[in-house]
């Protein structure tokens, strides 16, 4: 395992449990533009707990690899819906913030391939 590796991943899982956080707490800055692309409010949770999952996934990754790539893949997936969904809903200013969330993963999944 390389520092790189070590230091990118702990990042992401940091990044997406401050997220997952933010959505569990309905965080203003958090709950207002999604309430603005149109996701339900009884999905909250559950994407609290994806990203949650996923982080805690990345950490676990560190020791076991299979796990570290499949929620990487996982939060891939989440966070280019998020992009997708910002995107149909005509927020693009706002289209960032997931690919914020979205480059850290991609990188740590690219330093453990």
């Amino acid at each position: 395992m390389s520092t790189a590796y070590l230091i990118v991943t702990l990042a992401a899982a940091a990044f997406v449990g401050f997220s997952a956080v933010s959505v569990f707490t309905r965080a203003k800055w958090v709950v207002e533009p999604i309430t603005e692309y149109g996701v339900p409010e009884a999905w909250w949770p559950w994407l609290g707990t994806a990203k949650a999952a996923g982080a805690v996934g990345l950490v676990v990754g560190l020791f076991v690899p299979a796990i570290g790539v499949a929620a990487a893949i996982g939060l891939v997936l989440y966070f280019a819906g998020a992009v997708v969904t910002v995107l149909r809903a005509r927020s693009y200013t706002h289209v960032a913030f997931p690919l914020i969330y979205l480059a850290p993963v991609v990188a740590s999944l690219a330093l453990l391939a």
